[in-house]
């Protein structure tokens, strides 16, 4: 019975640190996962702004190229990155939910195709939004309004673009978050995002109000 006993606590034991080692391993992932985004959004900064102040489709004119020194960002914060699998739609392209027309701030509409909807879970809530997808590519489109706008960032909403990922699922990094250029220069052409994606909390990451 002794033995038994002293088998069943080094049973135990053993499973403790076993669960122990997955937990801490899990938690490396995580950690991993949390540092090599950020790389991303870094240097998917340092490319936007190279754009803004060198490539001739730049908002800015020449007096201010010269005067750039970066646009503005919300610190990085790993808490507004979220992966997982697309719910995505099955329409056929004669259904007239296929396509969703966005009306621009020129009045005019642009098209895009409903792709499907993404859930995460932020501040302990569940938010869904609509994901579309271009047209002309296979680069996914998120336009969404939150409760900075108009205060901390563009009245008119701000973007985020994402990449289809196997099996379905997508990085939606809202520290990648960014301005539309009619943000910066009214004679550009930009969507106005959907109902369905007019958040009623404030989004305090990804790019900021310029001035």
């Amino acid at each position: 019975m002794k033995r038994i006993g002293i088998f069943f606590i080094l049973l135990n034991l053993v499973v403790l640190f076993i669960c122990s080692g997955l937990s801490i391993a899990a938690e490396g992932e995580k950690t991993d996962f949390k540092t090599e985004q950020e790389k991303v959004v870094m240097e998917w900064r340092k490319g936007r702004d190279e754009f803004f102040k060198t490539h001739q489709r730049s908002p800015f004119n020449a007096e201010e190229k010269k005067a750039f020194k970066g646009l503005k960002y919300y610190k990085f914060n790993p808490n507004y990155s979220f992966s997982g699998e697309i719910k995505r739609f099955i329409l056929h392209i004669n259904n007239p939910d296929y396509y969703a027309t966005f009306l621009t701030n020129k009045g005019m509409n642009k098209r895009y195709i409903r792709y499907g909807t993404f859930r995460f879970q932020l501040n302990g809530k569940e938010h869904t939004l609509q994901i579309f997808k271009s047209i002309l590519s296979d680069t996914l489109f998120i336009p969404f309004k939150d409760k900075t706008n108009g205060k901390e960032t563009y009245e008119g909403g701000r973007y985020i673009d994402a990449e289809i990922l196997p099996g379905y699922k997508i990085v939606l990094d809202f520290n990648m978050a960014y301005q539309p250029l009619c943000a910066y220069n009214e004679k550009f052409i930009c969507v106005l995002p959907p109902r369905e994606n007019m958040m009623e909390i404030p989004i305090p990451a990804g790019e900021r109000n310029y001035k």
